[in-house]
């Protein structure tokens, strides 16, 4: 089933000094369930192209639908709606709220869906689970690693169930065995819950387990590899 279509997406910023086309005529379609990682060298328009399917950004021109929707003509207050509820994300440098446990970040965003107290616990302890931090649902962000953190980070992006999760560059602050573990965990939940998840990335490691790479330069899409 299609839970994404980019239909010639181009973003533009236009300064005094300075006309950059970060990202130029993209059409993609992505499937539930995919796991995607979206690559190329720095300033190919790798962050651009996310933060525009997540709505954090508006193209210039073409159109971006999420399950029918097309971002593009929801108004300021639908979109923050809309985010919320279909789309995850897990950012490099974890962006959890540091005065909240490990339980209180997950929960946080099913907490202003207004789901159940019953819900919420549910949810949030099976998370915490899958990503082996259970026993640490009562710490806060300075009381953890990295690694921990950006565990954290995942099970909160996954907690309301979204469409898909987007990814920007999850590993790059880890080390090794952190960045390995994590991407088994959100295989494993990619796998078990038909959640699509894109990436942005320079991670071999990531690379290796994605089973699409989207191969950006000069903003533009030079290849599309499906390996399955």
């Amino acid at each position: 089933m299609k839970v994404l279509e980019l239909k010639e997406v181009n973003k533009i910023y236009d300064g005094s000094e300075v006309h950059v086309h970060a990202v130029s005529d993209v059409t993609l379609d992505f499937h539930e369930a995919e796991f995607a990682a979206i690559v190329g060298p720095s300033g190919s328009g790798k962050t651009t192209l996310l933060n525009l399917i997540g709505g954090l950004d508006m193209p210039t021109s073409g159109e971006i639908i999420i399950d029918g929707t097309n971002l593009s003509k929801l108004k300021s207050s639908q979109l923050i709606d809309f985010r919320m509820r279909n789309i995850g994300f897990v950012f490099q440098a974890y962006n959890l709220i540091p005065v909240l446990t490990a339980k209180e970040n997950v929960e946080f965003i099913m907490s202003l869906q207004k789901w159940s107290r019953k819900e919420r616990d549910e949810r949030t302890f099976e998370l915490l689970k899958a990503v082996g931090l259970f026993e640490r649902m009562n710490s806060r962000p300075s009381k953890m690693s990295g690694g921990q953190q950006q565990r954290v980070a995942v099970a909160r992006a996954l907690a309301s169930r979204p469409k898909f999760v987007l990814a920007d560059e999850p590993t790059a602050n880890l080390d090794s065995k952190s960045a390995t573990t994590l991407l088994e965990i959100m295989e494993k939940l990619n796998h078990e819950e038909k959640i699509t998840f894109i990436f942005s990335t320079h991670d071999a490691r990531v690379v290796k387990m994605a089973h699409r790479v989207i191969t950006l330069e000069d903003g533009k899409v030079v290849s599309d590899d499906k390996r399955e």
